[in-house]
C-alpha cells in the first residue's frame, strides 16, 4: 500500500512541475453555443443540472470582438456591474479552474450583455468520494487492486512521457 501512495504522490508532483491541469471535469460553458448573447442560452439553466467541484474547469468560448468574461463579486454580479471585476478574461477561449468552494460569478462586461442574460453563477461543492475499498465485494478486491496498481503505474509513466516531451521541445 505504501508504494501505491508513493506512486500517486510522485504523479501529482510531476503534474504540478509540468503544468498539467488537475481538472476533474472540463465544462464548455453554454455547450456548443458557447459564451454568447445570441441564441438565447439560459446559462443558469445550463449550470443547474451540473455538479461543479473544486478541481473542475470551465471553458468560455466566444468571439473576443463582442464578448469577454469578468469574474465578479456576488453584489456586482446581481447588479451586472463590470467596473471592478476580480478577474478579466479576453482570449476568446478561456479555461478557468474552479479552485475553491462556494459561488463563483461570471458576467460578460460588454454593455447590455449581462442584463440580457450573459451571466452565470457557478456553485462549487466538495468532491464526494465513492465507496471505500472496505465496502467493495471481496471477490473483486484482489483483481481490482492489481488493476489499480497497473493503471496508476501506466498513468504515471504517461505523465512522465508528457513532461519529457514538453522539456524536449
Amino acid at each position: 500500500m505504501g508504494s501505491m501512495k508513493k506512486t500517486l504522490a510522485i504523479s501529482y508532483l510531476m503534474m504540478a512541475l509540468c503544468g498539467v491541469s488537475m481538472a476533474s471535469t472540463v465544462y464548455q460553458v453554454g455547450d456548443s453555443a458557447g459564451w454568447t448573447g445570441m441564441g438565447g442560452v439560459g446559462y443558469q439553466d445550463w449550470a443547474a443540472d451540473k455538479n461543479f467541484h473544486a478541481g473542475d474547469a470551465l471553458v468560455f468560448s466566444y468571439n473576443m470582438q463582442f464578448h469577454n468574461v469578468k469574474q465578479d463579486t456576488s453584489q456586482d454580479f446581481e447588479a451586472c456591474n463590470a467596473t471592478s471585476p476580480t478577474a478579466t478574461y479576453t482570449s476568446g477561449s478561456d479555461a478557468i479552474n474552479l479552485e475553491r468552494l462556494g459561488h463563483v460569478y461570471f458576467i460578460c462586461g460588454f454593455p447590455g450583455h449581462c442584463q440580457a442574460g450573459q451571466k452565470i453563477d457557478i456553485s462549487v461543492s466538495p468532491i464526494t468520494s465513492g465507496p471505500s475499498p472496505a465496502h467493495w465485494p471481496s471477490s473483486s478486491r484482489s483483481g481490482a487492486s492489481s488493476d489499480l496498481n497497473f493503471n496508476k503505474l501506466y498513468w504515471t509513466l504517461s505523465v512522465l512521457a508528457l513532461c519529457l516531451s514538453q522539456l524536449a521541445s
